[in-house]
């Protein structure tokens, strides 16, 4: 009833057209797969899997034909992350991002560093060194009382 009624306003349904898109042709049915979608999708960080059931291949035919194009897109996304973390740290002054920063990608630790002002003091057990304790208190306490 609602398609003949002729009175109704606003917009009409779209009708699908053809068109073309120019891509490979891959895997047995011969399906075009546009390069720079596989990049933007894997740009998103959608998976292989996601990106071969979104153009109706096969995983491997994808891994296969467009690898490049998926390492670049996992790349520009390592480096959108890369940015936002930075600025994150940077401009929002974020304290737990740039504690995980600092750790990162400057080497930092929570833990303390083995190094020689951290070492303990050498140890020498020979019997020339051997002090009684109650001479050394009764040293002391001579010495204040002076």
């Amino acid at each position: 009833m609602y398609m003949e009624d002729k009175a109704k306003t606003g917009p009409k349904p779209k009708e699908l057209v053809q068109g073309t898109i120019e891509g490979l042709c891959v895997g047995r049915d011969k399906k075009v797969v546009p390069p720079d979608q596989v990049q933007e999708l894997a740009a998103l960080g959608c998976s292989n899997t996601d990106i071969a059931n979104f153009f109706g291949v096969t995983e491997q035919t994808i891994r296969y034909n467009f690898s490049e194009y998926i390492t670049k897109g996992k790349e520009e996304l390592k480096i959108t992350l890369r940015r936002s973390m930075l600025k994150n740290a940077t401009v929002h002054m974020n304290a737990a991002v740039q504690i995980f920063l600092a750790k990162n990608i400057l080497g930092m630790t929570s833990e303390p560093m083995a190094t020689e002002a951290n070492a303990p003091l050498p140890w020498n057990e020979s019997d020339e060194t051997d002090v009684d304790i109650e001479e050394y208190v009764e040293e002391e306490t001579n010495d204040e009382t002076n």
